[in-house]
């Protein structure tokens, strides 16, 4: 394990995390680093590959070579290339979502993706955000974050966010599909998304970002 200061901030999707990691990580002037892209990138290189969802061997080579290009545009906002083709919108719609939770169950996907993901921690520091951050990819980690929201409140953040780029969401169905991912992933047999033993809890539900990202700095002024 790298000696590099590390935080790791899990839970399910739409709990803040992505939210809440970009801004520790800039306060802190550290790297960060968004593993359900990784994820996300895998699937979309499938589909585009004409690969059956099913195909974990093939995901696997993908997830391997892959080009994968992390940045920010001159307003700030994150910047995601696959390739040299830039997917930042397209990873983050459901279906990409769906994608990766189904890639994420397959033990050679994350086998190739693992080492990619520790290729992060370098100085100052890193932030990373994930399902299984602070239990698999990086357990000696010294602050661990397990951040949570109830099913409603992230139903509704995530219809939100998709209504503001102007596309057209059901409540019920957003709902349905973070039930569905929620199930999958915390019953997968490998790496399930659970909470570290270690892991300091969070629920973000009817709290600001500012708030939780306050209580995260506090706790890193602890630890490093």
């Amino acid at each position: 394990m790298s000696p590099t200061p590390v935080i790791t901030v899990d839970g399910p999707s739409g709990s803040g995390k992505g939210t809440i990691c970009r801004r520790v990580a800039t306060a802190l002037g550290y790297h960060l680093l968004d593993s359900g892209a990784l994820y996300r990138l895998t699937g979309l290189a499938g589909s585009r590959a004409g690969l059956d969802p099913a195909d974990e061997a093939g995901h696997a080579a993908l997830a391997l070579r892959m080009g994968l290009g992390f940045g920010v545009d001159a307003k700030g906002e994150e910047r995601v290339l696959l390739d040299g083709e830039e997917v930042t919108d397209r990873i983050r719609t459901e279906q990409a979502g769906n994608l990766a939770s189904i890639v994420a169950r397959y033990p050679a996907v994350r086998a190739a993706l693992l080492e990619r993901q520790r290729a992060f921690a370098q100085p100052p520091g890193l932030v990373a955000d994930g399902r299984d951050m602070g239990t698999v990819v990086f357990p000696e980690a010294p602050l661990k974050i397990f951040l949570t929201a109830s099913a409603e409140e992230r139903a509704r953040r995530r219809y939100n966010q998709l209504k503001d780029k102007g596309l057209s969401v059901s409540l019920a169905d957003l709902s349905r599909e973070i039930a569905e991912r929620d199930h999958r992933d915390a019953s997968r047999t490998l790496a399930p998304l659970v909470a570290a033993a270690d892991a300091i809890s969070l629920d973000s539900t009817g709290v600001t970002p500012e708030e939780i990202v306050a209580r995260v700095l506090a706790l890193a002024r602890g630890r490093f």
